[in-house]
């Protein structure tokens, strides 16, 4: 990371849903490579933690409240997130939900939620953040998808279609903005024991089940996500556009 072009020094970064979990890992390993940090969550209370750390890293933090389902506030926060920052030449979209249910049981109020927090909401947030980058020559934007990009997981129908349509937004807003600098991608998290993920792994047999999947045999944690999105950051990522880097322990390579 500390080679010059891995450095984000003098960069400006936003993270939505910087709360905790991968979220939280980012905007700290953003703030290692020298980015001044804007982060985002429901409640601002829930952003001490995250921001300490940031601070703790020697990168100024800004800590905002934001809902991404509300289509203004996306606008509005990012917005306040350059103003406090001098500008803004990075977004990390990480903000999501998810609710396992089988989908005979799905009703329309979920639908609703999951699409508006992981799809409308990325994409809405990646309009505003982009809008200004296009005005100041450029920026990087980096979505969280998922496995579910890619493979059909049961109980996670609104969750996986987010997720794809979120790749597919990826894509697009990649061969359209690069004639404005703007470089969009994405990272496919795998099995990550997260805060948000935490009663999966309660389940012994689902964990064994789970590992004899992933060829490295462990879960993802939150030390193996960072570094990834420095990359995507950086210059050392300045041709590359339009993709989705799956942080999986090889589960994608081998099904």
């Amino acid at each position: 990371m500390n080679r010059p072009i891995f450095d984000l020094s003098r960069r400006r970064a936003l993270v939505t849903g910087a709360s905790r979990g991968i979220g939280q890992a980012i905007a700290v390993a953003l703030a290692e490579a020298g980015a001044d940090v804007a982060v985002t969550a429901r409640s601002l209370d829930g952003l001490a933690e995250t921001r300490a750390l940031v601070e703790k890293a020697g990168r100024r933090c800004v800590a905002l409240a934001q809902d991404v389902r509300d289509v203004e506030a996306c606008t509005a926060v990012t917005n306040a997130a350059a103003d406090a920052l001098g500008g803004l030449d990075i977004l990390i979209n990480n903000a999501g939900f998810e609710n396992v249910r089988p989908s005979f049981d799905i009703d329309e109020a979920l639908w609703e939620s999951i699409l508006s927090t992981n799809l409308k909401g990325a994409f809405f947030c990646a309009q505003a953040a982009g809008r200004m980058m296009a005005g100041s020559g450029g920026g990087a934007i980096v979505n969280l998808c998922s496995l579910t990009s890619y493979v059909g997981i049961p109980t996670a129908v609104p969750y996986g279609a987010s997720k794809s349509g979120l790749l597919g937004v990826t894509r697009a807003l990649a061969t359209e903005w690069a004639p404005h600098n703007i470089r969009v991608n994405a990272i496919a998290p795998g099995y990550f024991r997260t805060a948000m993920t935490e009663a999966f792994y309660e389940n012994e047999d689902w964990q064994a089940r789970m590992l004899d999947k992933i060829p490295q045999r462990r879960f993802g944690g939150e030390g193996d996500i960072g570094g990834v999105a420095v990359f995507l950051c950086s210059d050392a990522a300045a041709y590359v556009t339009g993709h989705c880097i799956p942080v999986d322990g090889g589960y994608l390579a081998s099904i």
